[in-house]
C-alpha cells in the first residue's frame, strides 16, 4: 500500500510540474500546437476551431517601480462607488460573466487612484497597498475602507469577491454595499434582535441557516458602527 501511494504521489508531483502557473501564461493570445496537432491528425480537411488561450486578452504590463497610488474599481449590481471614465474590456467581460449569472445589470464608472484599501476578506481584514501581490479574496459581511490622504471612506458590504493584480489595480466587486454613516443604528438593533430569536426557535435546518445568516449580518453591522 505505501508502495502504491508513493508512485501516485510521484505521478501527481509530475503532473503538477508540468503546469503552468497563472505568472507564466503568455501575454499574449497563442495557439494550442498540441491541440492542432492532433486535430490535423484527426480531421486534416478541416480547419481546428479556436481553443480558449486563443481568445485570451494580454495581461496588463507589471510596473518596474510599484506606483505611488492604488487604483481601485468598487462596483455594485446597480451602481458604482468610486468612478472614474477609463474602462479595460477584460474588466466588462468579467463583470458580465460575474452579474448574468445573477440576472442583474450594472452600471459601469471605474478608476480611482488611492493610497490605501482595507477589505473584509473571509480570511480577515487585508490592507491593499500599491505594489500588493496579485490575490483573489471572497469577501464576508463587514467594513470595506478606502484611504486618500487624510479622508478615509468606509462602506459596508454584504458580500462578493477583490481581485488584486501584479500591476497595482484592485478590482472590489460587492453584491450590496452602502456607506457606514447612513445605516440607522436602531434598525440593526431591531433586526438583530429578530434574527436572535428567529435562531432559538428554528426548527428546520432551512430555518437555522436562514436565522444564523441574518445573526452574521447584523452583528458585522452592529460592529461596522461600534467597532
Amino acid at each position: 500500500m505505501l508502495r502504491q501511494a508513493s508512485r501516485l504521489l510521484g505521478r501527481t508531483s509530475t503532473l503538477t510540474r508540468c503546469r503552468a502557473f497563472s505568472s507564466e501564461v503568455p501575454a499574449t493570445a497563442t495557439e494550442d500546437s498540441t491541440f492542432i496537432e492532433s486535430w490535423k491528425k484527426v480531421i486534416p480537411n478541416i480547419e481546428p476551431p479556436k481553443t480558449p488561450s486563443s481568445f485570451m486578452t494580454p495581461r496588463p504590463q507589471i510596473p518596474t517601480t510599484i506606483p505611488s497610488k492604488l487604483t481601485v474599481n468598487f462596483v455594485l449590481p446597480y451602481a458604482s462607488e468610486l468612478s472614474t471614465t477609463e474602462v479595460s474590456f477584460s474588466f466588462i467581460v468579467l463583470l458580465l460573466f460575474f452579474f448574468m449569472a445573477f440576472r442583474i445589470w450594472v452600471f459601469l464608472e471605474f478608476n480611482v487612484n488611492v493610497d490605501m484599501v482595507i477589505i473584509p476578506a473571509t480570511t480577515g481584514q487585508m490592507g491593499v497597498l500599491p505594489g500588493h501581490v496579485p490575490t483573489i479574496a471572497e469577501l464576508k459581511p463587514g467594513v470595506l475602507s478606502v484611504h486618500e490622504g487624510n479622508d478615509v471612506k468606509k462602506y459596508f458590504l454584504s458580500s462578493g469577491f477583490a481581485f488584486i493584480h501584479a500591476n497595482s489595480v484592485a478590482d472590489i466587486i460587492a453584491v450590496e454595499a452602502v456607506p457606514v454613516d447612513r445605516i440607522d443604528s436602531s434598525l440593526v438593533q431591531k433586526g438583530l434582535a429578530e434574527f436572535t430569536q428567529k435562531l432559538s426557535s428554528a426548527t428546520t435546518d432551512l430555518e437555522k441557516a436562514e436565522a444564523q445568516i441574518g445573526v452574521d449580518i447584523h452583528s458585522a453591522l452592529n460592529f461596522a458602527l461600534t467597532g
